[in-house]
């Protein structure tokens, strides 16, 4: 049974999960469908930034209660010696890239012009910060940690879309612009979820080692959990490729609602999965 320090440290893994990934696919969303979202770009910026925000104070907490875990009350929290050990270590590195990276972004988003490549720059830099600790930078060599950014960075584009997507949906007026919006998206996707998938199996098979420590360890059964979810997140997004986004350029708008629906669907799957993944990282320790 996880106690208040591992469940507060879960909370805050969640957090900063949902921030980097939303923070930074929005900003991907805006490099690469810059006319079908300039309509909506002030709408974006602010979800962004707002988002990266919710990083920031998560990352902080979540390095604050690394001290608790360490000493096992609050005090760890706020003792000079522990955070100090922390700040020189991985930990304290990997907050430092990861703030560099999320203030960037946060100051791409109120620059003209080069702006969103500033942003973008500075989303790659926070999404590396994750190569630097974790299971699967201590199971692998550098190409691994490069696969994880990879792979993170094709669901940070992936949820990233879903947003404005949702908001064109809405409005009838624009129901030919969110049918090409998805229909681009569609293609796109076709490649990046197939690279998602092959980097999360090479990385799961690093980390497990044994097709059979999926269903006989406690870190197999939790990333089933997480194919689950994804799983569901896949199933969501064929029906949206497949059947809604062709009836909308057809002019159907009640496929927009169902759309739309499919979304919601997708965002119940994308935090779903989150929060297993803070549960693992947390929780669970790869086999061996």
């Amino acid at each position: 049974m996880p106690d208040l320090w591992e469940l507060l440290s879960i909370l805050a893994k969640f957090l900063l999960y949902f921030g980097v990934l939303g923070s930074v696919g929005l900003v991907l969303a805006r490099l690469v469908f810059r006319r079908e979202t300039e309509a909506a770009h002030r709408r974006i910026r602010g979800q962004a930034s707002a988002l990266a925000l919710l990083a920031l104070v998560a990352a902080g907490s979540g390095f604050l209660l690394r001290g608790a875990a360490m000493t096992g009350d609050a005090s760890g929290m706020t003792d000079p010696e522990m955070l100090g050990l922390l700040w020189r270590n991985p930990p304290g590195a990997r907050l430092l890239l990861l703030g560099s990276g999320l203030l960037l972004v946060l100051a791409g988003l109120r620059i003209a012009g080069p702006g969103l490549w500033i942003a973008g720059a500075g989303g790659l830099l926070a999404l590396w910060s994750f190569a630097l600790i974790g299971h699967v930078p201590d199971a692998g060599p550098l190409w691994l940690q490069a696969l994880l950014v990879l792979h993170l960075a094709a669901a940070a584009f992936w949820i990233g879309i879903l947003s404005p997507l949702h908001r064109l949906a809405a409005l009838p007026e624009k129901l030919s612009a969110a049918a090409g919006l998805g229909r681009r998206f569609g293609r796109i996707a076709a490649v990046t979820v197939p690279v998602l998938i092959a980097a999360g199996i090479v990385m799961a098979w690093r980390l497990l080692g044994d097709l059979a420590a999926m269903t006989t360890t406690g870190y197999g059964l939790t990333l089933l959990a997480k194919i689950a979810g994804v799983t569901i997140l896949l199933g969501a997004a064929a029906l949206n490729k497949l059947r809604f986004v062709p009836a909308m350029r057809r002019g159907d708008p009640a496929a927009a609602v169902r759309l739309r629906r499919s979304i919601a669907v997708e965002w119940l799957a994308v935090c779903a999965i989150l929060l297993v993944t803070a549960t693992l990282t947390t929780l669970q320790h790869p086999p061996g």
